[in-house]
C-alpha cells in the first residue's frame, strides 16, 4: 500500500525532549527507559508522559492504537512517540506483528522509536517504525544521544557566532580609529 517508509521520512525534532511512552506503566522497560532519561550525564531534561496500554496478551493491538489515537489527538505537544516493552517468548511479542498496528505506527504524524523486545527480535511494527532500537533502555540512550547532537551543533553555532562579531567588531573598532584620526586632523587645522 506504499506506507512501510511514512514514518521513516518523518524527521526527528533537534531536541525531542516531549516525549509520548506507550507502555505498561508496572513494565520494567518502562522505569529502565525513565531512569536513563533522568539519570543522562549531560543533564538534559525531557518531558515523558505515559499512555499507558496493554503489552500482552490478546487486546495489544486495540490497546496499542488506542494509546497511538490519543497521542494524535495532542500530537503538537509531543517531538516523538516511544513504543517500549521489554523482552519476552516470540509467541507473546507477536502481537507487534499485527497489520492494523503497524498500518497505524507507519501512518503516525509523529516519528515513532520501537524497543520491543531484545536484539534478536523484530516484529512488523519495528519494520515499520521510523527507528527501531534492540530495548527500552536502548529507547532512552537514543534519545539522549540526539540531544547530545544538538547541544554540542549549537555549541558549535555559538562559537561561530561570538567568533564572527569579536572579527566585526575588531574591524569596526580599527575602522572607528581611523576615522576618529582623521578627525582630529581636521580639526586640529
Amino acid at each position: 500500500e506504499g506506507v512501510i517508509d511514512l514514518n521513516k521520512s518523518l524527521a526527528i525534532s533537534m531536541i525531542p525532549q516531549r516525549i509520548a511512552v506507550i507502555s505498561s506503566e508496572t513494565a520494567a522497560g518502562y522505569g529502565d527507559f525513565c531512569n536513563q532519561l533522568a539519570g543522562n550525564p549531560y543533564g538534559f531534561r525531557f518531558t515523558v508522559g505515559l499512555f499507558p496500554a496493554l503489552m500482552q496478551g490478546n487486546s495489544v493491538e486495540s490497546s496499542v492504537i488506542s494509546a497511538l489515537d490519543r497521542i494524535a489527538c495532542e500530537s503538537d505537544r509531543w517531538d516523538v512517540a516511544v513504543i517500549i516493552r521489554g523482552g519476552g517468548s516470540v509467541s507473546e511479542l507477536s502481537c507487534f506483528d499485527s497489520y492494523l498496528l503497524a498500518y497505524n505506527i507507519a501512518n503516525f504524524p509523529l516519528p515513532v522509536i520501537t524497543g520491543i523486545g531484545h536484539e534478536r527480535d523484530e516484529s512488523v511494527c519495528d519494520m515499520v517504525a521510523h527507528t527501531r532500537v534492540k530495548t527500552p533502555t536502548a529507547a532512552a540512550e537514543l534519545l539522549i544521544g540526539l540531544m547530545l547532537q544538538s547541544a554540542e551543533r549549537l555549541e558549535t553555532l555559538a562559537r561561530s557566532m561570538c567568533d564572527s562579531v569579536r572579527r566585526r567588531m575588531e574591524s569596526e573598532m580599527i575602522r572607528f580609529q581611523r576615522v576618529s584620526q582623521k578627525l582630529q586632523s581636521l580639526f586640529s587645522i
